[in-house]
């Protein structure tokens, strides 16, 4: 089991199950502090080193967010040009002083295992935001919490489950993360949907088949749907094509809307996507006449990565355990108490 207290979180290949597990436990306790319910100064005094070299809005908001629910501050630098890496500075020196400041650093960058790179020079707990099309360890922890919970209320489990995963598996950190956790689970069905310049990486595949699982490779999103119980999809990432114009070939290949799902996938088939979904109209791989769907998980997943992310902090600074010892009347009214 991964030994938390004082670690990083650079990969879900530290993770085992009883680690998640435990993450999964503590992410459950959040819950009234998520909603309002009740506050926790279990983090009072402590900062939160937020550095997004890539852009981001909900995974920057969420690592900030979750800090801030546990009582903690957080300083924030967003771009490289803000930052003295466009001066030259290693990640390794940026790592020795910014650790100076934080007790705890969240970090992404736009280059495979930079975050790695960036650790081995901090004296702190660094959690890995994404790191180029690598790894994004937070979302792939979140998905696998939103798929138990969203199988559950079918009374079903994450073992022996169908996994569709349709759109950019070439450059999508997400699927891979969420690959490898799904790997140390049980007899479960992987259907690959993506043009054939966009399927899943090599490594990810091998995993996949050596962990015993079974896997359907097609470019055909129609008669592939029929039993997944889970449909993931993912936008086109155009921002690690070598070109836009290359990027522009893919985007709105594959398109998922009211009319499809009901054709082609169970009345229960859960939707779920990392988003951002890109709404333009070249695009529109997740159609919006799906918003008040009740299979569209999306915005739970969103909201589940707040309690990810916040047990990953309250285990890393050791203080899981504490949280009720410090917790305190909410003195405003929140519209999240009453959901």
């Amino acid at each position: 089991m991964t030994q938390f207290e004082g670690s990083h979180i650079l990969s879900v290949n530290q993770l085992d199950l009883d680690s998640i597990n435990t993450i999964f436990n503590v992410a459950n306790k959040m819950t009234p502090y998520a909603l309002r319910e009740k506050r926790t100064k279990v983090l009072e005094g402590a900062i939160l080193g937020n550095l997004f070299f890539e852009p981001s809005t909900r995974t920057r908001v969420s690592f900030g967010c979750a800090f801030n629910l546990l009582g903690g501050h957080v300083r924030e630098t967003t771009g490289m040009a803000s930052s003295s890496l466009s001066k030259g500075e290693s990640l390794y020196d940026t790592a020795r002083v910014l650790s100076t400041y934080s007790d705890v650093i969240a970090m992404r960058h736009p280059d495979a295992y930079s975050v790695k790179e960036f650790a081995e020079g901090s004296r702190v707990p660094v959690i890995n935001g994404g790191d180029g099309p690598n790894e994004h360890p937070t979302q792939a922890l979140l998905d696998l919490f939103t798929i138990k919970k969203e199988l559950s209320h079918s009374g079903m489990g994450i073992d022996g489950m169908h996994i569709a995963m349709v759109g950019d598996l070439k450059y999508g950190r997400t699927v891979h993360s969420l690959s490898r956790l799904l790997c140390m689970h049980k007899d479960i069905k992987f259907t690959l949907i993506s043009p054939s310049e966009l399927a899943m990486p090599d490594y990810v595949i091998a995993d996949i088949e050596n962990a015993g699982h079974k896997i359907t490779i097609t470019e055909q999103l129609e008669g592939n749907l029929h039993n997944a119980d889970i449909l993931y999809l993912t936008r086109i990432q155009e921002e690690r094509f070598p070109s836009q114009e290359e990027a522009n070939k893919y985007r709105g290949k594959f398109r998922l809307n009211h009319n499809i799902y009901t054709q082609h996938c169970k009345s229960n088939t859960v939707i779920m996507h990392p988003l951002p979904r890109d709404s333009r109209a070249q695009a529109n791989e997740l159609d919006n006449d799906l918003n008040s769907h009740p299979s569209l998980a999306i915005f739970r997943q969103a909201d589940n990565g707040l309690l990810i992310r916040m047990a990953l902090f309250a285990l890393t600074l050791g203080v899981a355990n504490q949280l009720e010892k410090y917790e305190c009347p909410v003195n405003w009214y929140s519209r999240k108490a009453d959901r």
